[in-house]
């Protein structure tokens, strides 16, 4: 595909923010983007993608995160899931509900590190109660900005409650927007409640997060027409999480998407969304790969552990996860700057230097 018609658009986009609406690319052009397949146009693809991101994003951001509970009221169980209790023996097998005194311990942790955001999410079953436990605890004790994640378990009051505590973002990710494949790996949700959580987000002026679960069977297509859905919704943060398979759930067996399908579908995204924050979680991309994500033009890496940490953290898609020294180092490997507070970054190395 000639690269040429979007390098020209971009040059455009700097002076014309009818770009920054639109996107850089159209439907058709991101189809045949999904369907590359040599290394030399990967390598302009992100060499386009990566050059849009660093125009519109100076650092790139480290958020941390925050497991609150894993007792999850959802029945039957997501089918690729590892985090709801007794899902999965690589995961959170066993049950846990954070005290009001973890959560705090934990924020301070994070802060400590000189990191600057943190998720905070739970299971599903609470009304959107738990994260808003959490959220009070860590503005209270913190400065870190504050994402939740309880999925479709918010209602309207739950995001009224947020918002009047100062929430930054809330993430409800649908995932798919294939209605039979949401239905197939998801079977004790609706997709139409993810969206309408989505739309209530928006609704009262909050930072909304709505992500992509690549290789659970879906077709580009399918991922082109979630893209430009999540345009429609306006999202302000968009993480693409590749699927990595836990032992012990009903896709054990399916196989682990590629780190550089992750690559191409975040590339995409940055010349349709060239100015938001496209974020990239350790756990699903592979910690020693997050290398693919920048060069994509990603602009936040998600689920990022300080050392100081005071518990063993597992990914939801994976039970790995990335270390923030290990992540520091790999950005400005790239000449990227980290998002970071220098001053508690270089205290927690002194302290940390084990």
């Amino acid at each position: 595909m000639d690269l040429l018609a979007i390098v020209e658009r971009f040059e455009e986009c700097k002076e014309n923010p009818y770009y920054l609406k639109t996107g850089l690319i159209d439907e058709e052009e991101a189809l045949k983007l999904f369907n590359i397949n040599n290394w030399r146009d990967y390598l302009k693809l992100f060499s386009i993608s990566s050059e849009v991101r660093d125009y519109f994003k100076k650092y790139i951001e480290i958020t941390s995160t925050i497991h609150i509970t894993n007792i999850c009221h959802i029945n039957p169980k997501c089918k690729y899931c590892g985090f709801a209790a007794g899902t999965s023996k690589e995961g959170y097998y066993e049950s846990f509900r954070l005290s009001d005194e973890e959560i705090k311990k934990c924020a301070l942790a994070i802060e400590k590190s000189g990191i600057k955001r943190v998720s905070c999410s739970s299971a599903h079953g609470y009304r959107g109660k738990e994260v808003i436990r959490a959220l009070k605890i860590v503005k209270k004790h913190t400065n870190l900005e504050v994402l939740v994640n309880a999925g479709a378990d918010l209602d309207e009051e739950a995001i009224k409650e947020l918002k009047k505590y100062n929430v930054d973002t809330i993430c409800c990710n649908l995932e798919t927007i294939n209605e039979k494949l949401f239905k197939e790996i998801k079977p004790g949700e609706e997709l139409e409640d993810r969206i309408r959580v989505c739309k209530l987000v928006k609704k009262y002026g909050i930072e909304l997060s709505s992500g992509l679960l690549l290789g659970v069977g879906e077709s580009y297509e399918d991922r082109v027409n979630h893209l430009f859905f999540l345009k429609e919704l306006d999202v302000d943060e968009i993480p693409i999480m590749g699927f990595n398979p836990y032992k012990g759930t009903p896709m054990e067996n399916v196989k682990r998407c590629s780190s550089l399908e992750q690559a191409k579908t975040i590339a995409i995204t940055r010349l349709l969304f060239p100015n938001i924050r496209i974020t990239s979680p350790s756990p699903t991309i592979h910690p020693e790969l997050i290398q693919f994500s920048l060069f994509a033009g990603c602009s936040n890496i998600a689920t990022v552990i300080p050392k100081n940490y005071p518990r063993v953290v597992k990914g939801v898609g994976n039970p790995k996860t990335a270390n923030l020294d290990d992540v520091v180092d790999r950005i400005l490997e790239l000449n990227l700057n980290p998002k970071l507070d220098w001053d508690k970054f270089k205290k927690y190395k002194q302290l940390n230097k084990n």
